[in-house]
C-alpha cells in the first residue's frame, strides 16, 4: 500500500507540474484555445479523483477483509477451546466413574477378603476346639486308666 500511494503522489507531481505548465502556457494563449485544455484539464482532474477514490475503495475492501478473517479466526479460536474444555470436562468425568468403580471393587474385594478370613479363624478355632475336646476326653481316659492301674485295678 505505501508504494501504491508513493506512486500515486508521484502521479500527482506530475499531474502538478502538467498542470502548472498548461495553465502557465495557456495564459499566453488567448481565452478561446483555453476551453479545448480546460476541459481536458477538467477529464484529468476527474479521472484523478476518481482513480484516488478507487484506491480508498480499495483500501477500505482490504481492511474489511482482514477484520473478517480475524473475526473468523477468533471463533474457530474460540470453538477449538470450547471443545477442549468439553473434552477435558468428559475425561475428567470418565476418571471420576472408572475410580468410583475401582473403589467399590476394592471394597468389595475387602469386604470378600475379610469374610474369607472370619470363615477360617472360625473354622481354625472349630477344629482347635474339636481337636482340644478329643485330646481332653482321651487324656481322661487314659489318666482313668492310669489311676486304675495304680490301684491294682486292672481289668483282665
Amino acid at each position: 500500500m505505501t508504494t501504491t500511494m508513493s506512486k500515486s503522489q508521484q502521479s500527482g507531481k506530475v499531474v502538478s507540474k502538467d498542470v502548472k505548465q498548461m495553465v502557465e502556457f495557456a495564459s499566453g494563449v488567448p481565452k478561446e484555445a483555453k476551453d479545448p485544455l480546460d476541459e481536458l484539464m477538467s477529464h484529468a482532474q476527474s479521472a484523478y479523483t476518481s482513480y484516488l477514490q478507487a484506491q480508498r475503495k480499495v483500501a477500505a475492501a482490504y481492511q474489511e477483509r482482514q477484520r473478517q478473517e480475524e473475526k473468523s479466526y477468533k471463533e474457530i479460536e474460540e470453538q477449538a477451546a470450547n471443545i477442549c474444555a468439553e473434552t477435558i470436562e468428559k475425561a475428567a468425568q470418565a476418571l471420576e466413574k472408572v475410580e468410583q468403580e475401582a473403589e467399590e471393587a476394592y471394597k468389595k474385594a475387602k469386604k470378600k477378603a475379610e469374610q474369607v478370613y472370619q470363615d477360617s479363624v472360625s473354622e481354625a478355632l472349630r477344629v482347635r476346639k474339636e481337636t482340644v475336646e478329643q485330646a481332653w476326653k482321651e487324656t481322661q481316659g487314659k489318666s482313668e486308666r492310669v489311676w486304675q492301674v495304680f490301684q491294682g485295678e486292672t481289668e483282665k
